[in-house]
C-alpha cells in the first residue's frame, strides 16, 4: 500500500488554508475541526501525522470500489488526454458506453439514462419528469429519508436537514415508511408492519387526493436514515398502489445502488421495477461527480416530440463517464458485487450479531451486503435511543465519545444520530472487515457506559 511520509507541517498548512477559505457543508463553520487527509488507497486513508484509518464510511457511502482503484484512475487519465469535456448535445463514446452499461443492469425497460452531476440533481430531474408525465403536482416521500440538498430534493428529505429550507409549499407530502424496531403502527411482526404501512400509505393517498399525486419516491433501502431493509412485500405493494392510481414510482438508489447491498441495485432483492430510478455515488465511486436517472420507456416517450425542459452543462461529462465505464467493468471483472454479498453474509452480519449479544448499547442490527446499521440505545427493553433525536453538543456526548474511541483504534466510523453504520467499500477483504469489527467491538464499551 502506498503511504506518504508523515509531515505534520504540511498538514498544518493544509488545515490553515481550509479554515481560512473553505466553507463546509452542513456545518457551523466556527465549530468544526476538519482532519487534513494526506492520501487514501483501498479501504484505508491516512493523515499527515502518520495515522492510518480503516474507512468504515466509504466517505459518504460512495467509494464502493475503494480509494484509488488503478483501473479507474487510469481511465480518467486516458480520457483527460483524449477529450476532457464536451457539451451534452453531442454524442461521445464514453457517455454512450456508460449509459449502455447502466441500462444493461437496470430492471425492466429502464433503458434511457439522463446524466446529472450527482444524486440530488438526479432526484430533482426524476420529480420533474414525473410531474410533466402525469400533469400532477404532489410528490410523496417518507419521513425517514434523505434525497439531497437541492430545492425539491431537500423538501422530499425527511430528516432534520430539511427543516431550515422547508416552506411547506413544494408540493411534498411525507408519510411513515416501515420500520419495525420503532414501528409507528404498533406492529409486532414484519408482516403486520408491511400491511399497516401499506394501509397508511393508501390512507394518505386517499386524503391527499390520488388525482393530485404525481409520484411516490422511496429509497429502496433508506441509507442515512437508518439502513432499514423493507419487509417482504412492501415495495411490491407500493408498486401495486402506484399502478392503481396512475402514480409514478421512483426508487432512489443513490446510496444503495452499484453493489452496496450485494446486488447491482438494492431493488434486485425485491423483484420490483420502478418507473424512474435515481443513481449516483457508487456508479463511479465518486471519483468524478456523476449521477443520473434511469427512465422507463413510457416516461421517455413523453418527451419524444415534446422537449424535456431540463439540462446541465456537465450532463454526461466525459471524465465522469469514463470513470463510470471503468468502475462498472472493474466491478464485473473483479466480482466486487459478489464480494460485497459474501462479506456481508459470512463476516459482517454474523460479527455484528455477535457484538450485539455482548453490548447492552446495541438495540438492533440490520442490513445486507456492506450496508449495515447498529441502533444504539440506553435501554434495550424500552428502545430509548442512546442520544435524543437530532442531538447536538452535550446531548450528543455518548455518540461523540464512541466516535473518538473508534478513531483511537484506527477506525473511521459513520455516525448518524443514535446509530453507527458499517458501510466499508464493497472491495473490503475478510481480514480488513475483521480488523474494523474488532475496533468497533472495543469502542462500543464507551456506549455501554451510558446504558441503564
Amino acid at each position: 500500500m502506498t503511504t506518504t511520509q508523515a509531515d505534520p507541517a504540511v498538514g498544518a498548512a493544509v488545515k490553515a488554508a481550509d479554515r481560512a477559505h473553505v466553507f463546509h457543508s452542513w456545518s457551523a463553520q466556527g465549530l468544526i475541526d476538519p482532519l487534513p487527509i494526506a492520501g487514501a488507497e483501498g479501504s484505508y486513508m491516512w493523515d499527515y501525522d502518520g495515522n492510518r484509518y480503516l474507512d468504515f464510511t466509504s466517505q459518504l457511502v460512495n467509494t464502493n470500489i475503494g480509494h484509488q482503484h488503478p483501473k479507474v484512475v487510469a481511465a480518467i487519465q486516458e480520457q483527460a488526454g483524449k477529450l476532457c469535456t464536451l457539451a451534452p448535445g453531442f454524442a461521445v463514446d464514453v457517455r454512450s458506453e456508460a449509459a449502455r452499461l447502466i441500462a444493461e443492469r437496470t430492471p425492466g425497460d429502464l433503458d434511457k439514462i439522463f446524466f446529472t452531476n450527482g444524486g440530488a440533481e438526479a432526484v430533482e430531474n426524476a420529480v420533474r419528469m414525473a410531474r410533466l408525465h402525469t400533469g400532477r403536482s404532489k410528490v410523496l416521500s417518507t419521513y425517514r429519508s434523505y434525497h439531497g440538498a437541492t430545492a425539491a430534493a431537500i423538501n422530499l428529505t425527511g430528516d432534520p436537514r430539511r427543516w431550515p429550507s422547508d416552506t411547506a409549499s413544494a408540493g411534498v407530502v411525507h408519510f411513515w415508511g416501515p420500520y419495525l424496531y420503532r414501528s409507528p403502527f404498533h406492529a409486532e411482526s414484519e408482516q403486520q408492519e408491511c400491511e399497516r404501512a401499506l394501509q397508511h400509505l393508501e390512507d394518505t393517498i386517499a386524503y391527499e387526493g390520488p388525482q393530485s399525486i404525481a409520484a411516490i419516491i422511496l429509497e429502496t433501502v433508506p441509507g442515512t436514515a437508518g439502513i432499514m431493509v423493507p419487509p417482504p412485500g412492501y415495495l411490491a405493494g407500493v408498486r401495486e398502489i402506484c399502478d392503481r392510481y396512475g402514480i409514478v414510482f421512483i426508487l432512489d438508489e443513490v446510496m444503495a445502488g452499484f453493489g452496496r447491498t450485494g446486488r447491482w441495485f438494492a431493488l434486485d432483492h425485491f423483484d420490483v421495477v420502478p418507473d424512474l430510478m435515481t443513481f449516483a455515488k457508487g456508479v463511479n465511486s465518486g471519483y468524478v461527480p456523476l449521477g443520473g436517472v434511469a427512465i422507463s420507456a413510457e416516461i421517455a416517450a413523453t418527451f419524444d416530440q415534446r422537449p424535456y425542459p431540463g439540462g446541465l452543462t456537465y450532463s454526461g461529462h466525459p471524465l465522469a463517464c469514463a470513470s463510470a465505464v471503468a468502475t462498472i467493468n472493474a466491478m464485473a471483472e473483479e466480482r466486487i458485487v459478489e464480494n460485497a454479498a459474501e462479506i456481508g453474509e459470512k463476516v459482517i452480519g454474523p460479527a455484528l450479531r455477535d457484538i450485539a449479544e455482548r453490548h447492552p448499547s446495541v438495540g438492533e442490527v440490520r442490513g445486507m451486503g456492506v450496508f449495515w446499521a447498529l441502533e444504539l440505545v440506553k435501554n434495550r427493553e424500552t428502545h430509548e435511543p442512546l442520544v435524543p433525536y437530532n442531538a447536538s453538543g452535550a446531548d450528543n456526548a455518548p455518540m461523540a465519545k464512541f466516535a473518538a474511541a473508534c478513531k483511537e483504534r484506527g477506525l473511521w466510523p459513520f455516525l448518524n444520530m443514535n446509530r453507527t453504520h458499517v458501510v466499508p467499500p464493497c472491495t473490503i477483504t475478510e481480514t480488513e472487515a475483521k480488523e474494523g469489527l474488532a475496533a468497533l467491538d472495543e469502542a462500543l464499551t464507551t456506549a455501554d457506559a451510558y446504558t441503564v
